[in-house]
C-alpha cells in the first residue's frame, strides 16, 4: 500500500501487535507508546513561526483525511500523535497520516 496516495476510511478493528513492526518500518522516526495504542513523532524547528506553519499543514492532512492527531506545540517542537479511538488502538489510518506528515515539505530538517 502507498501510504502517501491513500485515503483514510471507517475502520472496525485495531490492527493486530504483530503487524506493528511492519507499519512501522514504513514511517521512520514514528515510535509507538508504552501500549501500542498510539504512535507519535517529534518534530524540532528553528522557532515558533515554523512550529505553527507545520501545525496548520498538519490540520490539512487531518481535515482532509478526517483523522485527527493529538498535537502539543511549543517553541520549537511540536510532537504529533496519531492513534484510532474507534478502535482503541491503531489502524491503517493512522500510518497513512504518519506516512503524510512525514513527507510534508514543512517536517523536513
Amino acid at each position: 500500500m502507498n501510504l502517501l496516495l491513500a485515503q483514510c476510511a471507517p475502520q472496525s478493528t485495531a490492527l493486530p501487535e504483530a503487524e506493528l513492526g511492519d507499519w512501522l518500518a514504513q514511517v521512520p522516526g514514528w515510535l509507538p507508546d508504552a501500549t501500542h495504542k498510539a504512535i507519535a513523532r517529534r518534530y524540532v524547528f528553528d522557532n515558533y513561526y515554523q512550529v505553527m506553519a507545520f501545525a496548520n499543514a498538519v490540520a490539512e492532512i487531518a481535515h482532509a483525511q478526517d483523522h485527527h492527531p493529538d498535537m502539543v506545540l511549543s517553541y520549537n517542537v511540536a510532537t504529533v500523535s496519531f492513534s484510532t479511538h474507534s478502535v482503541q488502538g491503531l489502524s491503517v489510518n493512522d500510518f497513512i497520516c504518519a506516512a503524510q506528515v512525514s513527507a510534508l515539505p514543512e517536517a523536513q530538517p
